[in-house]
């Protein structure tokens, strides 16, 4: 299968594109490389998926209509996981705009695409952070999200309205994806884990939002890959029991679903610190500070309707997820570290 990857740079998106490849398909990826975090990090994923003769790069952006479009018009793709974003929640107090344009624009601009080129699943990544000032845990797919606290979390839950409007008029079987805290080699510089082992490896103190207190359901980035794959060939279907009287917004009268994916294993950050000491021999300081404005205290996925589906369970505990992390992290930058065993 032709398969479209947006985002293929990134993180999860190249951990994805290079599993893909692996299995045997064609994969044609999209990325602008922008300058968000340091892009030589982003080359470098992509060089790994250049090795494979069965994939092709385009560098644009989703933004730019014109160019994407007749993408989608040549390419004619049946299956499309989409991916690029602007990513992260404190970046939006200092840059709003690319939020509203990559966000909400180049997402509208990949759901014309899909449509314009038959693709018969739509798989799209949402985020944990929709669930905004709920505080009722574990979060189920079933809870309300209509109070998001980020300019990002609010970009998300337009992107999973949006999608349902392609599902209702059109028929576009979409499939959004709730992804909660991932982590792992190959990782984003701006995220906790790789900023807190540069910090640590570098001598410098790491700072600790919400005093410590800090609780996040970290999920692997190989299990949230292996969700993905096995969602490929489960479009979703209009839901029989679908009530309109007492509307389900995770399930549809159209081909429209919303899945949680993530570990279901909360873990509090300073736990979490403190597996990353251990795995780099080293202890961290710590500047305690209040939660950062929107930021979410406490994060837990109800997963067991994506696990009922694919007949996958995330299971890499943090032990052993940080151990990767940190190996892939001291080769790739050839950092001398003496470690514990």
């Amino acid at each position: 299968m032709k398969i479209l990857v947006t985002g293929a740079a990134g993180f999860i998106g190249s951990t994805l594109a290079f599993r893909l490849l692996c299995e045997g398909h064609d994969v044609v990826g999209v990325d602008n490389m922008n300058d968000y975090y340091e892009v030589s990090l982003k080359e470098a994923r992509l060089a790994r998926l250049q090795s494979h003769s069965r994939f092709t790069f385009h560098r644009l952006d989703i933004v730019d209509r014109n160019r994407l479009l007749d993408l989608f018009r040549r390419e004619n793709f049946p299956a499309v996981y989409h991916l690029a974003a602007q990513v992260g929640v404190r970046y939006a107090l200092e840059n709003p705009f690319a939020y509203i344009d990559t966000n909400l624009a180049g997402f509208g601009n990949i759901l014309e695409g899909a449509l314009r080129s038959n693709t018969r699943h739509l798989i799209y990544a949402s985020s944990s952070s929709v669930y905004g000032a709920n505080v009722r845990q574990p979060f189920s797919e079933h809870h309300p999200t209509e109070h998001p606290i980020s300019l990002y979390a609010a970009t998300k839950k337009a992107n999973e309205l949006m999608a349902h409007s392609y599902a209702h008029i059109h028929g576009l079987p979409v499939t959004g994806l709730r992804f909660f805290t991932v982590y792992g080699p190959w990782g984003r510089p701006d995220m906790a884990l790789f900023k807190f082992a540069r910090l640590i490896v570098e001598g410098q103190s790491i700072p600790v939002y919400g005093e410590g207190n800090m609780i996040r359901d970290f999920t692997y980035v190989d299990d949230i890959v292996e969700s993905l794959v096995r969602l490929l060939d489960k479009p979703p279907v209009p839901s029989p029991d679908w009530d309109a009287r007492a509307a389900d917004s995770a399930t549809s009268h159209a081909p429209y679903r919303i899945y949680n994916i993530g570990n279901k294993n909360p873990v509090p950050l300073m736990r979490y610190i403190e597996v990353l000491e251990e795995c780099l021999g080293r202890k961290a300081v710590k500047e305690f500070l209040p939660v950062q404005p929107g930021d979410m205290t406490s994060t837990w996925a109800d997963t067991a309707e994506l696990e009922a589906l694919t007949g996958f369970t995330p299971n890499t505990s943090i032990e052993t997820g940080i151990r990767r992390f940190v190996d892939w992290y001291l080769e790739y930058y050839k950092v001398p570290v003496s470690r514990t065993a």
